[in-house]
């Protein structure tokens, strides 16, 4: 099937055809009639399989220009990043429209999102954070607003945003249009959009996990972190196939130090992103990346969602994500639009039990290789390689205290201490059972 084949109006077409679009993948094409149906949705597919333009198209299809100043359409995305692209993507289609969008995230200037919502929109494209303070502040007026799109649900809840979730649901008009989209389907996001949506129809183009047939995936025995930097510094040297490569790890330090162990061999190609960068920061690291400034860039799993970068030859794991969904995110930034990828991941003993989870999760296991000989084998370990040792403890048995009570009888008077002053003269006359007197000398 094309897009000439769906019910898409001349604007969108061209817009399609300058962006070298001629067909419509899965997702896109099951859903665009029910989305044109005014149906509520709740659409799963892997990442990059297009799930932004399967909502994007059949929406933008239905707009009808009108002078109206307050929006009409709101999509809600867990990051910054993907703001920006989802922004992006509405503009490429907009092209030969009056359409009018705008982002709006936290970590910047309210006051320019303010003014640019202020001049009229017709897409607000928002975090749900910042969008709670633009309608409590008066700037987004929700009551014409007749599609909601919340993309990336699983990943909303993951991050938090179950209760700002619910205050914008409780906020918006009741007849609207509601349009949930995700890669994976957990029992979470089921119970969430049970308990808040009445029975939207599901659109599933792949089941969750399956792996995408365009990304060949291989792992490899690797002891420690150490032998982990050296193996890819050697993978980076040798394969020129490697032409724009993706490496994921666990954590934002880990991220940090792989950095700094390889700067010094790759300076020009390296670059790292994860949240602890300012937001200026990652979008120009992400348009580095994507313009080939740099050829590596190093991230964390939680801007694997935010990331949408074309033409990535390798996604290389460092380590096994705890989620296996995770997994899937991360190789899906290769093997995008049909192209081929490859994904590469290093295992030691402590990947194992996740590696397990992955494969239970795709029903495929993962193609395993040994290491190459020539790769240095450290010695060093990081500290949470490092074997610990565990103490036992030993409990020093206190005595039983027994608290002391009153007596069990009344004192009698010549054992009863009383501080009472006693006069010399008082004395003798209790010693002599009379006073006593300086005469009775004599």
């Amino acid at each position: 099937m094309t897009f000439n084949e769906l019910n898409i109006n001349t604007s969108l077409l061209n817009a399609l055809t300058d962006l070298g679009f001629t067909s419509p993948t899965r997702i896109q094409q099951k859903a665009f009639a029910p989305i044109l149906a005014g149906k509520n949705i709740l659409g799963i597919a892997q990442t990059g399989t297009g799930k932004t333009y399967a909502y994007l198209l059949p929406l933008l299809r239905q707009w009808q220009f009108a002078k109206k100043v307050n929006p009409e359409i709101l999509i809600l995305v867990p990051t910054r990043e993907l703001v920006a692209q989802v922004v992006e993507e509405v503009e490429k289609l907009c092209t030969y429209t009056n359409i009018k969008v705008t982002g709006a995230y936290g970590g910047t200037n309210i006051k320019t999102q303010m003014a640019a919502i202020n001049a009229g929109v017709d897409v607000i494209v928002a975090t749900p954070g910042r969008l709670l303070d633009l309608i409590l502040n008066g700037t987004v007026k929700t009551k014409m607003i007749k599609k909601l799109v919340i993309d990336e649900v699983d990943e909303m809840l993951n991050l938090g945003f179950r209760t700002q979730l619910k205050n914008i649901l409780d906020i918006l008009p009741e007849k609207r249009q509601n349009l949930m989209f995700s890669a994976t389907i957990t029992e979470e996001v089921e119970t969430f959009i049970g308990n808040t949506f009445i029975a939207p129809e599901k659109i599933e183009a792949a089941p969750t996990g399956t792996p995408l047939k365009n990304i060949t995936q291989i792992a490899y025995k690797v002891p420690n972190f150490n032998t982990k930097v050296n193996f890819l510094e050697h993978l980076l040297v040798t394969d020129k196939s490697m032409t724009k490569v993706l490496i994921f790890t666990g954590s934002k330090s880990l991220a940090d130090e792989i950095n700094s162990k390889m700067e010094i061999k790759f300076p020009d190609q390296l670059a790292v992103i994860h949240s602890n960068k300012s937001q200026n920061l990652r979008f120009k690291t992400v348009e580095q990346f994507e313009s080939g400034a740099s050829s590596i860039l190093i991230a964390t799993d939680i801007i694997a969602r935010g990331l949408d970068v074309t033409a990535v030859s390798h996604v290389i794991n460092m380590d096994v994500p705890a989620v296996a969904e995770n997994y899937m995110h991360r190789i899906g930034r290769t093997g995008r639009a049909d192209k081929k990828g490859i994904a590469i991941t290093f295992i030691t003993e402590a990947d194992k039990e996740n590696k397990a989870k992955v494969e239970a999760l795709m029903g495929k296991k993962i193609s395993m290789k040994k290491m190459p000989v020539e790769v240095d084998v450290s010695n060093i370990l990081t500290f949470d390689e490092q074997p610990k040792v565990n103490m036992k403890t030993i409990e020093i048995k206190r005595p039983k205290v027994i608290a002391k009570g009153t007596s069990h009888h009344e004192k009698i008077d010549k054992n009863k201490k009383v501080n009472k002053k006693v006069s010399r003269a008082d004395a003798k006359k209790i010693k002599y059972g009379k006073s006593y007197r300086k005469e009775y000398r004599n």
